[in-house]
């Protein structure tokens, strides 16, 4: 027998709650199973709007990326450095707001065309000030990956703001690796301080971007 679409199940609300849920379980417990519980509903039933979970995974992160150019000032700039300097700081700041926001957004496939609007904006800003359309394609994308990466291992150490894993406290790793002193001292450069260590690395990025291409 077909399973009925319930009256009150849309997908918005589906995917509101999975976003809600992740925060919860993170991502490897975030299950179709899981989801049907919370709405009340057979799990047949999300079946009308996402044939698997990888389904449901890019119309999540659509959502997540709808909700980031939603923050004023997350992907402006009066030129290309600014430019990259928001949308990535943007972008971190987004994917910090879910556990496992990272691996969620890595590897998705965006629905529909919202993400099209700023990066036509953005390409049409960076090919003005210079940059050939493959140039601006890969200064863009180098930070884009740079901040996925980043947050992906952010996230590994503290999966929320407010929580850290166990086996990264710093003087116990120091005192383990006191052989190795550079070794030892590095450890509060790489776990710790992650919004310095983020923009420090972001300023490599937007620096070499100009270097490489010659671009001021």
């Amino acid at each position: 027998m077909a399973t009925r679409r319930s009256p009150k199940l849309d997908k918005k609300h589906v995917v509101e709650t999975a976003l809600r849920l992740l925060n919860e379980t993170g991502l490897d417990g975030l299950t179709l199973r899981a989801i049907a519980k919370e709405l009340n509903v057979q799990a047949p039933a999300l079946y009308w709007h996402f044939k698997n979970k990888q389904e449901l995974l890019d119309e999540m992160a659509t959502e997540m990326y709808r909700r980031m150019v939603d923050v004023p000032g997350a992907t402006g700039g009066a030129d290309w450095r600014e430019r990259l300097l928001a949308a990535n700081r943007g972008l971190r700041a987004g994917l910090l707001s879910y556990r496992d926001g990272a691996r969620v957004f890595s590897g998705s496939r965006f629905t529909g065309t919202l993400h099209a609007v700023e990066m036509e904006r953005t390409l049409t800003l960076f090919t003005q000030a210079g940059f050939t359309l493959t140039q601006a394609i890969r200064a863009t994308s180098t930070a884009h990956f740079y901040t996925l990466g980043f947050v992906a291992e952010e996230q590994g150490v503290q999966p929320m703001p407010d929580e850290r894993r166990e086996g990264y406290d710093m003087d116990e790793r120091a005192r383990r690796m006191a052989d190795f002193p550079l070794s030892a001292a590095a450890g509060t450069e790489i776990f710790e301080d992650y919004e310095r260590h983020f923009e420090d690395g972001l300023a490599l990025v937007v620096a070499g971007i100009g270097a490489r291409y010659g671009i001021g």
